[in-house]
């Protein structure tokens, strides 16, 4: 039997690891942590549950098929429910808007809040469809750097509609060529962040998104985000998967430019085929060292990194759903100082997720737990502890003023995680949370490939690569990399 390595338990090196084993591989994960999921991970402060990381759960699909691989019904390790609000929008002058997840009742409503005709709201979620089923097939679900990806209908397809992608205006300037309000645009530039990017500098065919939202929908699973990597990591020992927790891989091994295993603790260890799950840059830098790096793909521009203020709240709040946004009022001097200046904003953007509003037993009774976050620089040595007391005024007062409460007086319990934090705790370079930004329209191109070009039989998965960062594209980097071992098997 041929024999796998994974190295990394993120939700990528979990999937690549399912889709190897179905494929026929005795597969051993290596985890340097004594937890698997990667940032997909949980912990308890006091009486209240926050989830690590990943907060917004889309196209759960991905997930359900990983239980089919081996016959099993989803259900019986992985349940979740879909919300009829995808967020509540909050702004200082008082105005509100709750996006719900019915696409009519969105553009009804949101035409009637900002005063938008609803056929521009319409036309452009039309757009948004539009540019997925375009592209999903070519820069979501296929390697961009094999020749025979290009050699399918649905690539000639794409480049005949090259111009409704709008590969060469930005995300903003998409969004103003739709809509008159301000806030409207505002509210759709977000968009960009899901990708750790700015709305300024990110070409416009990232208007997709809100697509995955709206017509696909958003979800939260029964326990908590927690319980993705948790139900894959039961079901990966169900089917005899190996983990070996904190265990730190030292290298990976190769001769004649092909895979010959890794060496851990001055041992060496014989695999067939070698998954990175690591951050791709950590990657070269302490496990590939003989090898000659990409130098073009390393020196990419981060993505965005976060501050996450885990709080424990004494109170409800009845305004406030599982998603929340409390927006800046001056987007563009944010995003100038994330990407720019790599300092914060004095008037940031603040989203809080509370998942108890849905998970009850993840605060005490008419208690709430908050995971409040603002869009960080990447880490460059910044004085972070500084900065953690200055922001953290920063929030409270963008709290205060868009809730009318005094919130500081509500917080029983308090963790704080920091670019630096994340760059330990995930190997993520700088502690940019999806790898490279997508902050020009080659973006897509300039990702390392899931493959080794270099090293037969070595392939990289995860939010470091193609095709990007959050749960559903990691879910999709391990698809493409077993697709790719298949191939190659054959």
């Amino acid at each position: 039997m041929k024999k796998a390595a994974i190295i990394g338990s993120g939700i990528a090196g979990i999937a690549s690891a399912l889709r190897l084993k179905a494929q026929g591989f005795d597969v051993d994960v290596f985890e340097q942590n004594d937890y698997t999921g990667g940032k997909l991970h949980s912990f308890q402060l006091g009486e209240y549950r926050f989830d690590f990381g990943p907060s917004l759960f889309t196209m759960p699909e991905f997930v359900d098929e990983l239980f089919r691989l081996f016959d099993k019904e989803p259900a019986s390790y992985f349940n979740y429910n879909k919300k009829k609000v995808i967020c509540n929008y909050f702004w200082e002058n008082g105005q509100k808007f709750q996006a719900k997840s019915e696409t009519e009742k969105f553009i009804e409503n949101a035409s009637e809040t900002f005063q938008e005709p609803v056929e521009n709201l319409r036309k452009y979620l039309e757009s948004s469809r539009s540019k997925y089923e375009l592209t999903a097939d070519l820069f979501l679900k296929k390697s961009l750097h094999k020749a025979s990806t290009y050699l399918s209908k649905s690539t000639v397809k794409a480049i005949l509609n090259l111009g409704k992608l709008h590969l060469n205006s930005s995300l903003d300037g998409v969004n103003q060529d739709y809509f008159n309000n301000p806030k409207l645009v505002q509210l759709f530039n977000r968009y960009a962040t899901y990708n750790g990017s700015s709305p300024y500098k990110t070409p416009g065919i990232m208007s997709m998104i809100p697509h995955l939202e709206m017509n696909f929908g958003t979800f939260l699973p029964q326990n908590g985000m927690h319980d993705i990597s948790k139900s894959l990591t039961k079901l990966a020992k169900d089917v005899d998967i190996k983990f070996h927790l904190n265990q730190k891989v030292d290298e990976i091994l190769w001769d004649n430019n092909k895979i010959t295993g890794l060496k851990i603790e001055n041992k060496e260890f014989y695999y067939d085929t070698v998954v990175c799950n690591m951050d791709v840059y950590s990657a070269y830098n302490s496990l590939l060292k003989k090898a000659k790096p990409p130098e073009q793909t390393l020196a990419q521009e981060r993505s965005s990194s976060a501050m996450i203020f885990y709080w424990g709240i004494d109170k409800t709040f009845d305004e406030l759903d599982l998603h929340n946004i409390l927006f800046t009022e001056n987007y563009k001097s944010e995003f100038d100082h994330i990407f720019n200046k790599k300092y914060f904003y004095k008037d940031p953007t603040v989203y809080i997720n509370i998942t108890s509003k849905e998970v009850e037993k993840d605060a005490p009774k008419s208690k709430e737990n908050w995971f409040v976050m603002v869009n960080a620089p990447a880490n460059s040595g910044q004085e972070w502890k500084t900065q953690v007391s200055y922001i953290r005024e920063k929030i409270i007062n963008k709290i205060n003023l868009c809730l009318n409460t005094k919130i500081e007086k509500h917080i029983e319990v308090e963790k704080v995680i920091t670019p630096v934090d994340i760059e330990k705790q995930s190997a993520s370079y700088q502690g940019s949370l999806y790898g490279t930004s997508s902050n020009n329209k080659f973006a897509a191109f300039l990702r390392h490939p899931n493959f080794s070009s270099k090293i037969k039989n070595l392939y990289f998965c995860g939010g470091s690569v193609h095709p990007g960062g959050g749960i559903p594209l990691c879910l999709l980097s391990a698809k493409i990399v077993s697709d790719l071992v298949a191939k190659n098997k054959k």
